[in-house]
């Protein structure tokens, strides 16, 4: 026995308007509630990222340091923990490449900061990175981030 056709109408038919507007805005409330908790937790990504890159740069920046007795000039950069630098006062015993890969940028796309001798350690180098901002200062993800754990001052 086949189905009349209103039942066959009642069963063909799609979502009403309502139904569709109620479906979308679940989904705009829990993509309210949700989307912060995620970005928020990329951000803390980044800047996990650039900490464990600084502490990496610093163990290869002291490997230098005990192979050539000093650690590389700001003109030397981090470059010279891959590469040995053919100017300036070319390093006696350079044994590198110290890192295994390219200096990488900072997870927001800039170059790290090194100066050596530094301003807050002027026996050995300041390190750091501005954060998401690039400026000085900044709080959370716009925070600098520095190997010696303080603010950079300038």
């Amino acid at each position: 026995m086949s189905p009349s056709p209103n039942a066959m109408r009642r069963l063909a038919r799609g979502f009403t308007l309502l139904e569709l507007l109620v479906v979308l805005a679940i989904i705009a409330t829990l993509v309210a509630v949700v989307a912060p908790s995620i970005f928020r937790n990329v951000g803390d990504a980044k800047t996990d990222a650039a900490k464990s890159q600084i502490e990496i740069f610093a163990l290869a920046l002291d490997a230098y340091r005990l192979d050539n007795d000093t650690y590389p000039t700001t003109a030397d950069g981090l470059a010279a923990l891959r590469v040995k630098p053919a100017t300036g006062d070319i390093p006696r015993n350079w044994r590198g490449p110290y890192l295994r890969k390219d200096v990488p940028l900072d997870p927001w796309g800039r170059p790290y900061i090194y100066v050596a001798p530094g301003v807050e350690n002027p026996t050995s180098y300041d390190l750091y990175t501005f954060g998401r901002d690039g400026k000085v200062g900044g709080s959370d993800e716009d925070a600098d981030i520095t190997s010696w754990g303080g603010a950079v001052q300038q």
